[in-house]
């Protein structure tokens, strides 16, 4: 196999924003050199050094010098997502590995984490064997597509006792049952995401919604469903419809979860996605903020990105041994500061996030920054 590096230099706003961007431009003031490929992504600009590379674990080495908060995709034509990277804010690096195959793929840069980005087209080539997996690595891939499908279809159940309540208008009933029905969808959440066109029906927050949507009309699933129960608190005849439209994307999500692209690079991403989906979201408080649930999602993100972390441990301590005793030890001390939090040690009862003071979320968030960073390494690892 054959290692292809992308350094990534995007533009990117203030470390809080989150982001969106159109346009795209063929010239390119990036250096490629010794097979890197450089996508140097502005404001309003997504410029791309080569078109054209090898299939095969493909490393990409981010660099934010914009003035927004950006992120970075690699798609498939119909914008299924291959590999990603959130959350980079300005003057800062990250670096990812990808299995790519050959084909055809857009490259998106997304100043502001919002809208299609800006974009450009590039082409993977050789043959099928340009990827090739050891049996341990494909060991991995199985049982975490178990894992996921399992999470999937345990979540519908839950959600049902959710919106039935809603259904039934019983407010109280619903307020109780909605933590537990995002639990499997938070642990896999980066293979949800995958689909594109499943998270902003479902996991969508109203600053969430793109330019024009009305949030009256455009604005569906869980968070529609939560500003309803503890703001507005009262069900009507939209929140019932709502409820049904929840059932039936989660069912589309259910049938589609084994179907996707999921390899030993996707695993290890995605455990670090889950890790910045905490940090953005559950330690800000901003992901539940109705609710307060932001503990028991955030649990839920920790045990997904460590379940695809044990499933590549064969793997990754092959290849750096050091690496995965580190991430043992981190995930065992955020695990164990969680669980400070646990009111009921036998089920998903967390203290109410609102309850949460300002040093207590510091010590979360160091704890969550001080995992996410070498799990940002896991991919390479895997790969070595």
């Amino acid at each position: 196999m054959r290692a292809v590096r992308l350094s990534v230099v995007t533009a990117a706003a203030t470390a809080a924003a989150l982001a969106a961007v159109t346009g795209c431009t063929e010239k390119s003031d990036a250096k490629a050199d010794d097979g890197t490929i450089t996508v140097v992504a502005k404001d309003d600009s997504c410029e791309v050094s080569k078109k054209d590379f090898p299939a095969g674990h493909v490393q990409l080495s981010v660099e934010n010098r914009g003035s927004k908060v950006t992120e970075v995709y690699v798609l498939y034509p119909d914008d299924r997502i291959v590999t990603e990277r959130e959350n980079i804010g300005p003057g800062t690096k990250a670096s990812l590995t990808a299995e790519i195959k050959a084909g055809d793929y857009e490259i998106a840069c997304k100043p502001g984490m919002v809208g299609d980005g800006i974009r450009q087209q590039v082409k993977a080539t050789g043959g099928a064997a340009a990827v090739k997996r050891s049996p341990e690595m494909d060991a991995a891939v199985a049982a975490y597509r178990q894992y996921v499908q399992a999470q999937a279809d345990a979540t519908l159940p839950k959600v049902k006792v959710f919106t039935d309540a809603v259904r039934a208008g019983d407010v109280e009933a619903a307020k109780k049952a909605y933590a537990e029905s995002r639990i499997g969808w938070e642990r896999t959440e980066p293979v949800a995401e995958s689909f594109g066109d499943i998270d902003p029906k479902v996991d969508v927050r109203e600053d969430g919604l793109e330019d024009g949507q009305d949030p009256a009309k455009d604005w569906t699933g869980w968070h529609r469903l939560e500003k309803a129960l503890w703001q507005d608190k009262k069900i009507g005849e939209r929140e019932k419809q709502l409820a049904d439209l929840l059932d039936k994307d989660l069912a589309d999500w259910v049938k589609r979860v084994g179907k996707a692209e999921i390899t030993p690079t996707s695993m290890a991403n995605g455990a670090k996605e889950l890790l910045d989906e905490v940090a953005t979201g559950k330690v800000t408080g901003e992901e539940e903020r109705y609710s307060h649930t932001d503990l028991v999602d955030f649990k839920a993100n920790v045990e997904g990105a460590q379940k695809s972390f044990d499933l590549l441990k064969p793997v990754a301590t092959k290849n750096d041994p050091k690496l995965v005793a580190d991430l043992e030890k981190r995930f065992a001390a955020l695990n164990t500061l969680l669980d400070k939090y646990r009111t009921d040690k036998n089920s998903y009862v967390f203290t109410s996030y609102e309850k949460v003071g300002k040093p207590e979320r510091k010590e979360l968030s160091d704890g969550v920054n001080a995992l996410a960073e070498p799990l940002s390494k896991l991919s390479a690892a895997v790969v070595k």
